[in-house]
């Protein structure tokens, strides 16, 4: 089960790593007066955020699989798989409420609205250098925020249902929000690109990120469980000793 799990892991990560240059290019080389060429979007496989946002939509799709795992090998239900599928789903939902709120800051007050987290900022005056901090810190402290209160009402779930029905629940409500949160941010993209804002299509362009990347990773549990089945087609049927042929 854990190599079919892995081999999941694998195919969701390549094809995030196959939708980024045309997700880019859809997204900034055909909008504004001043549309980003080419190579200068194969620029993003050398920065380390890119890579530090693959690894971590990655290893959310492998500790989202661990519940799954679990229910093919119809061991006994265990606290520790409920608890990693309750932790990873409210990250994942308070990533795409950020990334909603975000893409409609961006649209509504053009750049300025990546810097309406900075508000959140315990220590507002800042040297001009070190302005990027304090909107990281609000950022940061935002989604921390909501994760704690999504982990508070999963929690309910994870204590009342049982691991097939806790893995329904997650899923679908990942993929409703993703849903929810693209149908945000791809229209504030539109508005922020035809303005030719400077920051702000960044900051929508997060949310399409997230919407898409989120929404792949509900489809890892059904793939597994694909791999699964056909595994269990491909096993030789064991038989009984007593059922055999007598002479």
């Amino acid at each position: 089960m854990k190599r079919w799990a892995v081999l999941t892991v694998l195919l969701y990560a390549l094809l995030l790593l196959a939708l980024t240059l045309p997700l880019l290019m859809a997204a900034f080389s055909a909008w504004g007066n001043n549309p980003i060429k080419l190579q200068d979007e194969l620029g993003i496989f050398k920065t380390w955020g890119y890579w530090l946002w693959l690894a971590i939509m990655t290893a959310g799709q492998a500790l989202l699989l661990l519940l799954p795992i679990n229910i093919a090998e119809r061991r006994l239900p265990a606290r520790r798989p409920l608890k990693i599928a309750v932790i990873v789903t409210a990250f994942f939902l308070a990533g795409l409420f950020f990334a909603g709120i975000l893409s409609i800051l961006c649209a509504a007050f053009t750049d300025n609205g990546l810097g309406s987290f900075g508000a959140l900022d315990p220590f507002p005056i800042k040297p001009p250098d070190n302005l990027g901090d304090g909107l990281i810190f609000g950022m940061l402290t935002f989604i921390a925020a909501f994760w704690i209160i999504w982990a508070v009402i999963f929690r309910k779930f994870a204590k009342s249902d049982d691991e097939n029905s806790l893995l329904k629940h997650s899923t679908r409500w990942l993929l409703r929000g993703s849903i929810l949160e693209l149908l945000v941010a791809v229209p504030s993209h539109i508005i922020a690109r035809r303005r030719d804002d400077c920051c702000a299509p960044a900051g929508t362009f997060w949310g399409i990120t997230t919407g898409i990347s989120v929404m792949l990773l509900c489809f890892g549990p059904g793939v597994f469980f694909l791999f699964v089945e056909k595994l269990q087609r491909l096993k030789p049927k064991e038989t009984n000793p007593g059922d055999a042929p007598k002479n």
